[in-house]
């Protein structure tokens, strides 16, 4: 992948003016051989693979990031479905499983650690029953242990058994960790059609199409984007859609040659490279402010939805332009408490719950760091799941839900989560019960769409 002089000066520019980063590699582990009868056999092997296989993680991206000269803001690790080595085992061993996970995730330095999860979509296995008893205390005992369950896929379906248990499990979790704002929350992603190469967190896993060990990259650039769309002010639709195009053309290019210098150096294969522009707190990092420049009063006003459509489906031309590997999730995240123009819209009243799930029909995941009022009950949170899994299920695409429902706030109050994770204003809920919908259980049946062999 020859890389043109003029490429690397305008590389130079995006990372040094327009926030360019690659906003992490994530190496994929297989844990599929770490089963055994003797749980503190299993406890070790996990450990001792993990720490194995990423123990120059840290140290080679740093290296290749400086000899670079661009940032690698993260390195993570997603392990394979921890569900699928619990088997037999009791809730207090899945929990000593994920603080397994912590420790080696601190032992290597690396930020998080994914696949603390289970694939539920169309039943629930024992190791998956315990997985999910366990989550709660898991979560709320670690610190870089992410989980992530899939609930729903357009091939079998929403199983409503597990959307249920899963409006438990966020509500459990956010009471266990209300003295910090709810955050073990903000660790936990409720899927429909999960991808298994996934680089980004919390929903990373390593999928059981993939090898011993791979590594992906995740990279983004809403300022990249910002910055091109004002050089073109009075631009028609079809000449932004260009613009942004062009500028993924370029953002893929020279993430795909830093992950595979990395992965190179690791020993590893490359996997994929996932093009999503996830934004940041730093000013002009955010989507949201991609589509006020398309011609946007407010995010959440009237033409949202066309305008993140118009970006969206830009951000994925351009990346397969540029590479056969883009892969991942690729497009444009919306996580509202870590994007200032999402921040705004709310605070504006131009942004509303509503509003931000009718955006996740076009945009490449779901309702993402989304601060709720912290009474909102487990019917209500497991209705939230299965509106956002059947998005997903009957236009046969990736949707997500990462809610926190912070305990002790109310609508109009602001959370500080700190760091990337920024912060949110509290949303309401509909203050109308879905509790008969949700008691009622059994799986919403697989679509029309997922007859298509």
């Amino acid at each position: 992948m020859p890389i043109a002089f003029t490429e690397i000066q305008e590389t130079i520019r995006m990372v040094e003016m327009e926030h360019l980063d690659i906003r992490t590699v994530t190496m994929g582990i297989s844990l599929r051989d770490c089963a055994d009868h003797d749980f503190e056999i299993v406890k070790q092997k996990v450990y001792d693979k993990i720490t194995s296989y990423a123990k120059n993680l840290q140290s080679t991206a740093n290296q290749v990031a400086k000899e670079y000269g661009v940032p690698i803001i993260n390195k993570r690790i997603a392990i394979s479905p921890a569900a699928e080595i619990l088997g037999n085992a009791s809730k207090e061993q899945a929990i000593e499983l994920a603080e397994t996970l912590d420790k080696a995730a601190q032992t290597l330095g690396v930020d998080f650690i994914g696949g603390f999860s289970a694939l539920v979509h169309k039943g629930i296995s024992n190791g998956d029953q315990v997985l999910l008893d366990a989550l709660p205390e898991a979560l709320s005992n670690t610190e870089r242990v992410c989980a992530s369950i899939s609930v729903a896929t357009t091939r079998t379906g929403i199983n409503m058994d597990a959307v249920a248990k899963m409006g438990q499990v966020i509500h459990e979790t956010a009471t266990l960790t209300k003295d910090n704002n709810s955050i073990g929350c903000a660790k936990l992603v409720v899927f429909c059609n999960p991808v298994e190469d996934n680089p980004f967190m919390a929903g990373a896993f390593h999928g059981a199409g993939e090898g011993e060990a791979v590594l992906s990259v995740g990279v983004s650039g809403p300022g990249v984007v910002l910055h091109a769309l004002k050089r073109y002010p009075d631009a028609d639709l079809g000449e932004v859609s260009e613009v942004i195009k062009k500028t993924a053309f370029k953002i893929t290019r020279a993430g795909e040659l830093i992950g595979r210098v990395v992965a190179d150096q690791l020993n590893v294969p490359f996997g994929i490279m996932d093009l999503s522009l996830a934004p940041t707190n730093a000013l002009n990092d955010s989507v949201a402010e991609i589509l006020e420049e398309i011609g946007l009063e407010r995010v959440g006003t009237h033409g949202t939805i066309a305008a993140l459509a118009l970006m969206n489906d830009a951000v994925k031309k351009g990346g397969a332009m540029a590479s056969s590997y883009v892969g991942g999730l690729s497009g444009a995240f919306i996580p509202v408490s870590e994007d200032n123009g999402m921040i705004r819209g709310i605070e504006d009243g131009a942004l509303s719950l509503s509003k931000l799930e009718a955006m996740t029909c076009v945009c490449s995941v779901g309702l993402d760091m989304i601060a709720l009022e912290g009474k909102a009950s487990p019917e209500t949170l497991a209705a939230i799941i299965a509106d956002e899994a059947a998005i997903g299920m009957i236009n046969k695409k990736t949707t997500a839900v990462r809610v926190i429902p912070v305990i002790g706030k109310e609508e109009g109050e602001t959370v500080e989560f700190g760091g990337l994770l920024g912060r949110a204003p509290i949303i309401g809920v509909n203050q109308f019960a879905p509790d008969k919908f949700i008691q009622r259980g059994g799986r919403i049946p697989a679509p029309l769409q997922s007859l298509i062999n």
